[in-house]
């Protein structure tokens, strides 16, 4: 049984740890635009087209994610404030297959609405229907919260001693009180009050970086052998460490190979 528990890591790897973050994000911080905002759109640019008329605004200015990726990760964090509310943050089991088979679904529009409106940027395509910035954010929501309701219990399997025997969603009733919150944050996004945008643009990186985070913590833990073996979270904290570390190290090398093609922060044009 002592074997399963997390052996502490040295101070010595826990340094070299500190000083590897902060050189990357050091590294990564001077090299991006300036202010709060500026830091958002890089994450943004690293994952996402920014195309102007693809997004929503506030002020003007364009969020540091698109409509659809918006919508992904605001998806990601709804779904992981829900399932926290529900104290489930630890649930280790994939929901039923009646719910994923509903979930998958459901979040076939996103590809199907994503093909639709990528191909509107050639002149020789007649869409089947007309794109907007709504159905973008409403099909980019239903993956967020597939992905997550996904990648949480997998993550939950690899890390915990003793992880919940249970799914973050355990029934049809549950999932459409997940949908119906989410639709209410869709609402606050449609509304378009400028304050909120921007809150929800930052909520909404802050989602990219914590499936990063998740990956590459995730990988740490697999590499050093500590699988299935953490008890509390503060017990993650050198394996959230690292993830970060990778979430700004993968952002800033998208970041730097994007801006040596395009020569620009701006996004694509169309």
């Amino acid at each position: 049984m002592d074997e399963a528990i997390a052996r502490p890591y040295s101070r010595p790897i826990v340094w070299l740890l500190a000083l590897l973050g902060a050189a990357i994000a050091g590294i990564w911080l001077l090299g991006t635009p300036s202010g709060l905002l500026g830091k958002a759109d890089a994450v943004g640019y690293a994952i996402c087209h920014r195309i102007d008329e693809r997004s929503f605004h506030a002020h003007d200015r364009a969020l540091p994610l698109c409509a659809r990726c918006t919508g992904i990760y605001l998806g990601v964090i709804t779904g992981l404030i829900v399932y926290a509310g529900r104290g489930r943050l630890r649930a280790a089991r994939l929901p039923r297959v009646r719910v994923l088979l509903v979930m998958i679904g459901v979040g076939a529009a996103y590809g199907f609405d994503g093909l639709n409106s990528y191909l509107t940027l050639f002149e020789f395509y007649t869409p089947l229907y007309q794109p907007t910035n709504t159905l973008r954010l409403l099909t980019g929501m239903t993956f967020g919260l597939a992905m997550i309701s996904i990648v949480l219990p997998v993550f939950n399997s690899m890390v915990w001693q003793t992880p919940q025997r249970h799914a973050p969603l355990s029934s049809l009733r549950e999932l459409v009180a997940l949908y119906a919150i989410a639709g209410g944050v869709a609402v606050a996004v449609l509304i378009q009050v400028p304050a909120l945008l921007i809150a929800f643009g930052l909520v909404s990186v802050a989602g990219v970086v914590l499936m990063f985070v998740l990956i590459g913590g995730a990988a740490f833990i697999t590499l050093t052998r500590r699988d299935n073996s953490f008890t509390d979270w503060r017990d993650l904290a050198v394996p959230a460490g690292v993830g970060l570390i990778f979430a700004l190290a993968m952002i800033g090398s998208i970041d730097l190979l994007r801006y040596l093609i395009t020569g620009t922060w701006d996004g694509f044009l169309v």
